[in-house]
């Protein structure tokens, strides 16, 4: 949570000093709208996937695959619907809060007036993103991808490894 927060209240603070107040209010339009659909779209389909659970144990197929799958489904709707959707209204009310503070900074400001004091915040933005990057908490690697080496492969994608281990002993023996 340190990355959405550390953006949340950066992002209104370089773009409110650096471009200028009719900026900040494109930034946070877009913010609203488009934060306010994800949160009602993960919402619903938190509920739907909760649903579906109840649905499942209601037509008796808990124990088969069905039924299985509707237990993968709650596991994501849970949070989904509990934690993600709402967290999002946090960020946007912390990014319009932070606005409305230097919002007297900002008044009879023209665009791009003074635009060395939001290079300030731009910089810290940069840093905290490199930072958090070095320390390998912002990342694009899978942290469950290492949990699920453990099922079975099929014959195709064992017939896949093993004829790239025949192509390999060939060029091998061929230089």
């Amino acid at each position: 949570m340190i990355a959405p927060g550390a953006y949340a209240i950066l992002a209104p603070l370089f773009v409110g000093f650096l471009v200028g107040p009719r900026c900040l209010m494109g930034l946070l339009s877009g913010a609203i709208s488009s934060g306010c659909m994800v949160a009602i779209m993960m919402s619903n389909a938190g509920g739907a996937w909760d649903n579906s659970k109840k649905y499942c144990e209601a037509l008796g197929i808990k124990k088969t695959d069905q039924g299985k799958a509707c237990i993968v489904g709650d596991t994501v709707g849970d949070p989904f619907k509990d934690t993600s959707g709402p967290s999002l209204n946090i960020l946007i009310k912390l990014m319009s809060m932070v606005s409305l503070t230097i919002a007297p900074l900002l008044r009879d400001n023209e665009d791009w007036y003074r635009a060395y004091y939001g290079a300030i915040p731009l910089a810290l933005f940069i840093i905290c993103s490199a930072v958090l990057v070095v320390k390998g908490i912002l990342t694009w690697k899978d942290p469950l991808a290492d949990l699920g080496g453990s099922e079975p492969k099929s014959e195709e994608e064992e017939g896949l490894k093993s004829t790239e281990i025949e192509l390999a002993d060939k060029a091998e023996q061929g230089l």
